[in-house]
């Protein structure tokens, strides 16, 4: 699978947890062989936790099944571009490589002031660039599906 692929995975995630009553993010780590290890959905709505966004939730799986020499060679690809707050548990997990599909910048373009989506305006890549190790970075992706999901969504 290429990384196309396996972001329309994380889109589909995303789909699922907007059915579910949850903000529309989803993420998936997948190791070297290319095979998906786990997946996570947004569950802010669901869990009440403002901090269980998919990425933070994925983080906390891998956390669980695997020590930090094995998450380095882990990719995690996500619907959306993870927010600061995202970014810094993704770094702290030592996951080595992010891949994301719609960039955080439209994002907030399509959320406007809607309060549940109080976006930091940081790219992931600066949240990165300043850490100890490196995390390899890929996107933003041009996928329809990654701007679909969330439309009619947000209040803009």
């Amino acid at each position: 699978m290429d990384d196309e692929a396996f972001l329309h995975h994380a889109i589909d995630l995303a789909a699922a947890a907007r059915a579910r009553g949850d903000h529309p993010f989803g993420a998936l780590l997948v190791d070297p062989d290319g095979e998906v290890v786990a997946t996570a959905l947004n569950s802010v709505d669901t869990d009440g936790d403002p901090t269980g966004h998919a990425e933070t939730n994925l983080v906390r799986i891998a956390g669980r099944r695997f020590a930090p020499d094995e998450r380095r060679p882990l990719t995690l690809y996500t619907s959306t571009e993870p927010c600061a707050m995202c970014a810094g548990a993704i770094y702290w997990s030592c996951i080595g490589t992010v891949v994301y599909a719609l960039a955080e910048s439209e994002l907030r373009s399509m959320t406007g002031d809607d309060p549940k989506n109080p976006s930091l305006d940081l790219p992931c890549r600066e949240v990165f660039a300043r850490g100890a190790h490196p995390t390899t970075v890929r996107g933003p992706f041009d996928i329809p599906a990654a701007r679909e999901v969330h439309a009619g969504f947000w209040r803009a």
